[in-house]
């Protein structure tokens, strides 16, 4: 097989590859390839929806073509597929992304080939459903006429520090030979260099397992913040005298949403249960996680109770993080929805967000309708809200009012106003 990669493709130009696509570039060729026209022509333009690029990093991409054209990817001979890997309604992971990349490629695929898989999965899914797919497509086969490797995404949206370049990077390969090219292509570029797997399966099961035990430990946190708000404790002092031990892990409740944490657990879930396995930990945990705007709402109704009129509510944050633009399972939409549902107006703000298409939501931070909130929900935990005064928003509250503090940031309020925190 041939060891200098000449031309790279990658496949999925989102959160994952576009910053992957970017740091590659300085140092390869590639096409960065994406099925959605109007995202290739934004990025085209030098317009990053997703804000994981500066201005002046999309001004400066190197060797990078942008297409949505598969025929542009004809030439590559290293392909690296960074496609979502969603859960549907019942919460079963959807390889359908997946699959049509891999259809995609196994069509274009030429001998001695690699393909590298990036998106979260299941152990073993590379192997069990990619790998036929690119042999059926292209008529050759794995291992013999072209070579597979997976390296895990570690990518943090919104954080401007722990950038693709500045995270040890997993790295695996179907056989010894092809796990060091796969290796030594992704340290060329990953500054803070790569560790290289036993195997396909160990490095997708490391992956997994990063987004899970987050949710295993932040489901706990909902857990004690719902007893202690039974027994009128602040969780917020709690862990911050609780953290004064040198092993205690600071993890804080939370809305847990997004396509990470959110998901991932499922993937994990589906596997051990077709193995014989019952997960009970990590149900019990995606169903603690799972419930919390329900339990944020039930707490906030009650607490106003029926001596306040159903005057607005007005909710600070829509994305499913802070400071970033990503909307995707966002579980602050099932709160707007459980709001809705009892019969409140509710209006959402978000200065990171587009809310077009939530439909009749208000998306200015500064300038708010003119009218007064029985209730302000700190949903996201924006810098924007924060840089900008919260009381711009407090004011808004009307005397007798609630304030419910899911990130616990607000320290001081009116003597009128309730706070009430996660």
């Amino acid at each position: 097989m041939k060891k200098n990669n000449q031309i790279i493709g990658v496949v999925g130009l989102g959160y994952v590859g576009l910053p992957l696509a970017a740091i590659l570039s300085q140092k390869y060729e590639c096409i960065g390839y994406d099925i959605a026209a109007d995202r290739i022509q934004e990025l085209s333009k030098g317009v990053d929806r997703t804000g994981e690029l500066t201005h002046e990093e999309m001004n400066n991409l190197g060797r990078l073509k942008f297409s949505c054209d598969s025929t542009d990817l004809k030439h590559c001979d290293f392909f690296i597929i960074t496609v979502p890997t969603p859960v549907n309604n019942e919460n079963i992971p959807d390889f359908g992304p997946l699959e049509s990349a891999s259809k995609l490629i196994g069509g274009l695929l030429k001998k001695d080939d690699i393909v590298v898989y990036e998106s979260t999965v299941y152990p073993g899914a590379t192997e069990e459903i990619c790998v036929p797919i690119l042999e059926r497509y292209s008529g050759l086969q794995a291992g013999d006429d072209f070579f597979y490797g997976y390296s895990p995404e570690r990518i943090n949206p919104g954080d401007p520090l722990n950038r693709v370049e500045n995270i040890i990077k997993v790295t695996s390969g179907c056989n010894e030979t092809v796990a060091k090219v796969i290796d030594d292509l992704y340290a060329s570029v990953i500054v803070a260099g790569t560790f290289k797997a036993a195997s396909v399966k160990v490095a997708e099961a490391a992956k997994v397992i990063e987004n899970a035990q987050r949710d295993v430990n932040i489901a706990f946190m909902n857990q004690i913040s719902m007893i202690f708000g039974n027994l009128g404790i602040d969780t917020s002092d709690v862990l911050d005298a609780a953290a004064t031990k040198w092993n205690f892990m600071k993890f804080s409740p939370g809305l847990v949403g997004g396509h990470c944490i959110g998901v991932d657990p499922y993937y994990l879930i589906k596997k051990a249960v077709d193995s014989g396995c019952d997960p009970k930990l990590l149900k019990v945990s995606r169903g603690i996680n799972e419930g919390v705007p329900q339990y944020i709402a039930d707490r906030l109704i009650a607490t106003l109770g029926p001596d306040v009129t159903k005057l607005p509510i007005l909710m600070l944050g829509a994305t499913f993080k802070e400071n970033c633009p990503d909307l995707r399972n966002s579980k602050v939409k099932e709160l707007y929805d459980i709001f809705i549902d009892q019969g409140y107006e509710v209006t959402v703000t978000d200065p990171c967000a587009s809310l077009d298409e939530l439909g009749g939501l208000y998306s200015n931070t500064t300038v708010l309708p003119k009218a007064s909130y029985s209730a302000i929900v700190l949903a996201v935990a924006h810098d924007d809200f924060f840089d900008k005064g919260f009381l711009i928003h407090e004011d808004r509250v009307i005397e007798g009012g609630v304030i419910f503090d899911v990130k616990s940031k607000i320290k001081d309020i009116r003597n009128d106003i309730t706070l009430m925190k996660l």
